[in-house]
């Protein structure tokens, strides 16, 4: 995947912005503030249909405005010739509207499936010692794009357990309930299998980029906590075990919705044991891993955006991750207030954009 294209228009200092960015390498570079992060942001909205720095109405839309508006065009093809692809999303804080290579969409999920970028911020390190919420998120993301069977269960299962938490708040025990236990225990043992397959595709990727990027962490392994005893009882069995527990909670207390993973790690007792920089390497060899599942299973590298990159890794780890990147294909984005030293040092081609007071041009 290559961004040809990318116009943003009312995104934070933005007013209206075009670059045409280059097929590898391309650097944003400007002094703290000027809105390199935005750029990146832009990217990261129209993949997700969320920022990485909060909620849509939190700053994101430029004051005065009433809505964000990213349009993207890339390329995309693998062992075919290029193609050209096209999206635009226009999003208030409350809704939003969307169109995919001219067409209007119906679910925010069809832009999401489209464009495929991978994003390496400063916040990364919650995926290592954050919520579990986080690295469901990141599992669900990476089926999303590589499994074509996963939107269904996992909607049936997001909407059998609304309705089953519904139930439970208000101590119904009819035959309502029941229904929705066999939906929500159906649906959810094909989720758990899913995640599951993926996470055992994903382990050795991991373990090979972290081996490469911090040896000091020893041995990296992926453990996948399916969110109860899975290696006990079948998920409708626990759901009958946990009833009247869930019924005083008013809510479900077993199930995927619960689930997570971990790195283990040879050389450290633990991930608490992690220091931030540590955290930041194991988050990247995960986003690094993840990258190169997804192209392995659909031929196309995803777009790789690292936000302020000098200042999360140092000069060495800097190096080896564009290495590893631009060895494999993606279409990378770096901002920062200079260019990272590890461009010089490689004398790595790319295209420079200068960003200041909201503008951007080429340099």
């Amino acid at each position: 995947m290559q961004v040809t294209r990318l116009d943003i228009r009312r995104l934070r200092r933005f007013d209206e912005v075009s670059l045409a960015p280059g097929a590898g390498l391309n650097l944003l570079v400007g002094d703290n503030g000027a809105g390199k992060t935005s750029v990146i942001e832009a990217l990261h909205l129209m993949a997700y249909g969320r920022s990485f720095r909060g909620r849509v109405r939190e700053g994101l839309i430029h004051n005065g405005s009433e809505a964000v508006e990213v349009f993207v065009e890339w390329s995309e093809g693998a062992g075919r010739e290029p193609h050209s692809r096209r999206a635009g999303l226009r999003h208030t804080g409350a809704g939003w509207v969307g169109r995919l290579d001219g067409a209007n969409v119906a679910h925010l999920g069809e832009l999401c499936a489209a464009l495929a970028v991978v994003t390496f911020e400063p916040g990364s390190h919650s995926l290592i010692h954050g919520a579990s919420e986080i690295r469901r998120r990141f599992l669900d993301w990476g089926l999303f794009h590589v499994e074509p069977g996963f939107l269904p269960p996992w909607r049936r299962y997001a909407r059998a357990l609304k309705q089953r938490n519904s139930l439970l708040k208000q101590r119904v025990r009819d035959q309502q309930l029941e229904a929705w236990d066999i939906e929500l225990a159906v649906m959810g043992e094909q989720l758990t299998e899913q995640r599951h397959r993926y996470v055992e595709m994903l382990a050795p990727l991991v373990t090979a980029v972290a081996a490469d990027l911090s040896p000091a962490l020893g041995t990296v392994t992926i453990s996948y906590l399916p969110g109860w005893r899975r290696d006990e009882l079948p998920l409708a069995d626990a759901l009958l075990l946990a009833r009247e527990r869930d019924l005083q909670a008013g809510h479900t207390t077993a199930g995927p919705h619960r689930a997570d993973w971990r790195l283990g790690f040879s050389a450290i007792p633990g991930r608490d044991a992690l220091s931030r920089g540590q955290a930041k390497l194991a988050a990247l060899a995960a986003l690094l891993g993840q990258a190169e599942l997804h192209a392995n299973v659909t031929g196309q590298a995803p777009i790789f955006c690292l936000d302020d990159l000098a200042s999360e890794l140092d000069r060495h780890h800097q190096r080896r991750v564009l290495e590893r990147l631009l060895r494999s294909g993606n279409q990378v984005f770096i901002s920062g207030t200079d260019a990272p030293s590890a461009v010089g040092e490689l004398q790595l081609p790319h295209t420079l954009f200068h960003v200041e007071h909201g503008v951007v041009r080429p340099v």
